[in-house]
């Protein structure tokens, strides 16, 4: 969970979370990369206040970019305007890049961002998967399991 200080900023933990990814995709691999960011950025980061549920990552110049992630304007910096959708680089090795290019390019996979968060040191740090999409079929019985699972922890509580 997200530790907050007084002010109402995180410091360290999730800021946004795209938890319709891991319905609409199935997650094969997971990874950590970094973000460039600006300063106001980092602060509306800070107050939770990014969505990342049209959020996708691609490859641009022989780099990994996010792209449609949108961090609102912070509103008590007046000095820096920023665009709110622009596409962000994100920082990995090559070795990284290479990987999941090439599950992307070969299985016709798609990079999805899962969350963004901030580590224990307080630097911001997108979590990436490669995901296939789900087709219609596989969603529901996603939806029946989570039923299933839901009406399941119901009985037994109820039971005693």
């Amino acid at each position: 969970m997200a530790e907050k200080r007084k002010s109402g900023m995180i410091t360290h933990g999730t800021a946004a979370q795209n938890r319709k990814a891991r319905f609409d995709y199935t997650i094969k691999e997971t990874l950590e990369a970094g973000i460039v960011l600006k300063g106001p950025e980092v602060k509306s980061l800070r107050l939770g206040r990014a969505t990342l549920t049209e959020a996708y990552a691609g490859e641009h110049d022989g780099e990994v970019w996010l792209f449609n992630c949108y961090i609102p304007e912070y509103q008590a910096g007046v000095l820096s305007r920023f665009e709110p959708r622009a596409p962000r680089k994100l920082l990995l090795h090559h070795k990284q890049i290479d990987r999941m290019l090439g599950a992307v390019a070969r299985d016709g996979n798609t990079l999805v961002p899962l969350d963004i968060h901030f580590n224990e040191r307080g630097v911001a740090k997108v979590t990436l998967a490669v995901g296939e999409g789900r087709k219609k079929s596989d969603k529901r019985q996603a939806i029946a399991a989570r039923d299933w699972q839901r009406d399941k922890a119901r009985l037994l509580r109820a039971r005693g």
